[in-house]
């Protein structure tokens, strides 16, 4: 076989579930099961993934540059200092993921599921989650900057003690009250958004 993703899986799944030290350059891989791999200092850049399934994989010291994930699946997977730059992951299932001292850098992730998730030492800069789905989720000393919320469902995770005053907020889905902000940092167009979500209006 001459596609080296899908040599590479081969080797990890006959080596110990293990996938070390690859790095590779416009590679391709559609269909494939990642699923349950520890995956140590990868370092892949414009590869695509299309259909594939990382279902609790792990990743450890991972760099994935301009990478393409199209309907992949991530649920509860771990990601430790790992770097996503540039990265597109529209739709993916990252249910239940665990994210420590991670960072996501002008990436997409349009339509992605994080519900439950947990993130903890991140930073997000200059991304885009619209529309995405981040119910329940766990954040702690994590720093969202310039990142896109717009229509982004935010139920029941606490933002408290963050700064989102360089984010978009527009359409976002909290509960009635608002708690989710509670403790947050917002500037003033902010809390017009969710004077709106209360039903207050406000009067110029």
């Amino acid at each position: 076989m001459t596609d080296p993703l899908r040599r590479a899986l081969e080797e990890a799944r006959e080596g110990g579930e293990l996938l070390e030290g690859l790095a590779l350059d416009r590679a391709g891989a559609e269909n494939l099961d990642f699923s349950e791999l520890t995956c140590r200092r990868l370092t892949l850049r414009a590869c695509r993934f299309t259909g594939c399934d990382f279902s609790g994989t792990a990743f450890y010291d991972c760099d994935f540059t301009a990478c393409q994930f199209t309907a992949c699946r991530f649920p509860v997977s771990y990601w430790k200092s790992c770097r996503l730059t540039g990265c597109k992951g529209d739709g993916g299932d990252f249910r239940r993921g665990r994210f420590k001292d991670c960072a996501l850098e002008d990436s997409v992730f349009r339509y992605a599921n994080f519900t439950a998730s947990v993130w903890d030492r991140c930073t997000l800069a200059a991304c885009s989650l619209t529309e995405s789905t981040l119910a329940e989720c766990r954040m702690t000393k994590t720093t969202l900057q310039t990142v896109d919320l717009t229509g982004a469902e935010l139920f029941r995770t606490p933002l408290k003690g963050m700064d989102l005053s360089s984010c978009t907020l527009d359409r976002v889905s909290l509960s009635e009250s608002c708690a989710e902000l509670r403790g947050a940092k917002l500037h003033a167009g902010q809390a017009a958004v969710v004077a709106r979500i209360l039903g207050i209006e406000i009067v110029p």
